[in-house]
């Protein structure tokens, strides 16, 4: 599924975050940036233990602000960290809108024109993908819809069928479709 926001498009689809051709996948993140479970060791294994060193070169993080470090092998040039969880493994829609900004004034200043996310916070913080859904596709809309990015294409790469289920209605519904 598609939407055009402005001049951009933001889709949502199914698969492996890992095999996308964009200029940076972004890695939902803990404070100390390691990389052990869920789509952050998928990145990490795909793309090697080097994503991981140089994010925790950088570290420690804010819950609610991203880094971004080089790809290693993978197809995209880079990933972004957002960070959405604490030491106590936690987060809600604030946390992961506020990270979803984060991320997306990360691709700016970088210039990137494409990224592809993940369900923020559905894994391990264990937040409802409908609630991340409208938290996420909320922020990239009006990023979108204020013009002022190098950004032209937003992929949301869900695993489960839940979450692309919710993705897809949050998209219908923010979309205007």
């Amino acid at each position: 599924m598609r939407a055009k926001v402005g001049n951009a498009s933001i889709s949502v689809e199914r698969g492996d975050i890992t095999d996308r051709e964009v200029d940076a996948l972004v890695n939902p993140a803990n404070t100390t940036l390691t990389m052990t479970t869920g789509v952050a060791a998928a990145i990490k294994r795909k793309g090697g233990v080097i994503i991981e060193e140089e994010a925790i070169r950088q570290g420690p993080v804010e819950v609610g602000d991203a880094i971004l470090t080089p790809g290693g092998n993978l197809i995209a040039t880079h990933v972004i960290h957002a960070v959405v969880m604490g030491p106590d493994l936690k987060t809600d829609a604030g946390v992961v809108g506020r990270a979803t900004r984060a991320v997306l004034a990360m691709a700016d200043k970088h210039r990137l024109t494409s990224i592809a996310l993940p369900a923020l916070g559905t894994g391990l913080g264990h937040l409802a993908p409908t609630a991340a859904a409208d938290a996420m596709i909320e922020a990239v809309v009006a990023h979108l819809k204020a013009g002022k990015t190098a950004l032209k294409r937003v992929v949301f790469v869900l695993y489960l069928d839940d979450a692309y289920r919710a993705y897809i209605e949050t998209l219908k519904k923010v979309g205007g479709i």
